[in-house]
């Protein structure tokens, strides 16, 4: 869905109802601006917190251990 929306002078913007009911954020909320070299995208927090999840998980390398798997681990290096 495109749609043009205006900016004021002070730098101020309206997204159309529709984009704001889509979003969730139709009775007030915040959005997340992220500046891309493609553009603007705008993101509620909820799906800020999954994309950053998302690049966690993408680039985070090695899963966090357990608390099991480290005792498990520390019970092999002691010989018990």
């Amino acid at each position: 869905m495109n749609q043009q929306v205006s900016i004021t002078p002070n730098g101020r913007m309206s997204l159309p109802a529709e984009i704001r009911k889509r979003l969730g954020v139709a009775g007030g909320g915040t959005l997340v601006v992220e500046a891309t070299p493609d553009g603007v995208i705008l993101r509620t927090v909820a799906q800020s917190i999954a994309h950053a999840q998302g690049l966690a998980r993408k680039y985070g390398g090695q899963p966090a251990a357990s608390v099991d798997a480290f005792l498990a681990a520390r019970k092999d290096d002691s010989g018990e």
